[in-house]
């Protein structure tokens, strides 16, 4: 099976990997120092569990790499609309594209039923670039628990002794992201094809909000700041009127935020959301943050922590240069 990763950023690179284990023909779309250090000793990856070289195709021409039978999306959400017309190359007949990406994705709205089913999100996918160039109908959602970072160029470390990555189809079917788990499960990688990936994408969500916006609030990691009461007590309203939004959404989690924070007490890394506003580079704001609290807005659901953190969020994104402007978000 031919696959190739749009973006060979930590999980990118993760992904990669982890799918030229399991028999694929891998090619991935990269740039600058990452795409010369993967030509020239193809893809490193360190987990808890082993480290391996995986040898991969890599070009920054997405048309040199041809047509693919499935393709995975690992770029920041602020970049969709600039991959559209390299994204396009490689697509085939049917080619699905799983969107493996942090909060609300760009398709959610689709065939979700009701009064909301076909929303746009103009400002997750400004010009509906990937509604045009994608469509819904080829997309699978992709939610990855895994705390990984992009060490050297081409080399992903792994801190998750055991990820998970749910995969799933807008309109509920798992058999085109069955083909595709079926490559990437490994015995520490749980890979599962599910028919609610909304479900699962509000799971991490609930996660991604403490994390971001207490990691962007303090600019450090989980592990130095959960352990304070008034943080963790933060955090658990947090999860609380996340989960509050999810449920009147028609996907309640089964989310146990003490769980959350007993876990968050030994995570070292600092969430990707963070690094990018510390580096001033555009956040994944819309999809982690502001697209959540609307769809707050719009079921009716007070979230009055959520507001406060995501306005003094977003006040730190704006004066670091780093908050998505609207042809990016």
């Amino acid at each position: 099976m031919k696959v190739c990763i749009y973006g060979a950023g930590a999980v990118g690179c993760y992904l990669a990997g982890r799918l030229h284990r399991g028999g694929a023909q891998v090619s991935v779309v990269a740039r600058g120092a990452n795409l010369a250090a993967i030509r020239e000793r193809g893809i490193t990856v360190e987990t808890p569990a082993r480290r391996w070289q995986s040898p991969v195709a890599a070009s920054d021409d997405p048309a040199a790499l041809g047509p693919q039978d499935a393709v995975i999306v690992a770029v920041k959400a602020p970049a969709l609309p600039a991959i559209a017309p390299g994204l396009a190359q490689l697509l085939g007949d049917g080619t699905p594209v799983a969107f493996v990406m942090n909060g609300i994705p760009w398709w959610y709205f689709a065939h979700h039923g009701g009064p909301m089913d076909g929303r746009r999100l103009p400002r997750i996918d400004p010009g509906d670039a990937m509604w045009t160039t994608v469509g819904p109908d080829r997309a699978l959602g992709g939610v990855i628990l895994a705390s990984c970072d992009l060490v050297a160029p081409g080399e992903v470390h792994v801190e998750t002794p055991k990820s998970t990555l749910y995969l799933g189809e807008p309109a509920g079917g798992t058999a085109r992201a069955e083909a595709l788990a079926a490559l990437l499960r490994d015995d520490d990688f749980t890979v599962a094809a599910v028919a609610d990936i909304r479900q699962a994408i509000w799971a991490k969500l609930q996660m991604n909000l403490c994390s971001g916006l207490f990691g962007c609030l303090s600019n450090r990691a989980p592990s130095a700041t959960f352990h304070i009461p008034a943080v963790a007590e933060a955090v658990r309203r947090v999860a609380a009127e996340a989960g509050a939004i999810a449920a009147a959404m028609g996907h309640p989690t089964q989310f146990d935020a003490e769980a959350n924070i007993a876990r968050a007490t030994k995570q070292v890394h600092r969430s990707s959301i963070v690094q990018d506003l510390d580096a001033g580079r555009p956040m994944e704001f819309h999809p982690t943050f502001g697209t959540p609290q609307e769809c707050a807005r719009m079921m009716g659901v007070p979230t009055p922590t959520m507001d406060l953190l995501i306005a003094l969020v977003e006040a730190r994104a704006r004066a670091a240069g780093a908050y998505p402007t609207e042809t990016q978000a």
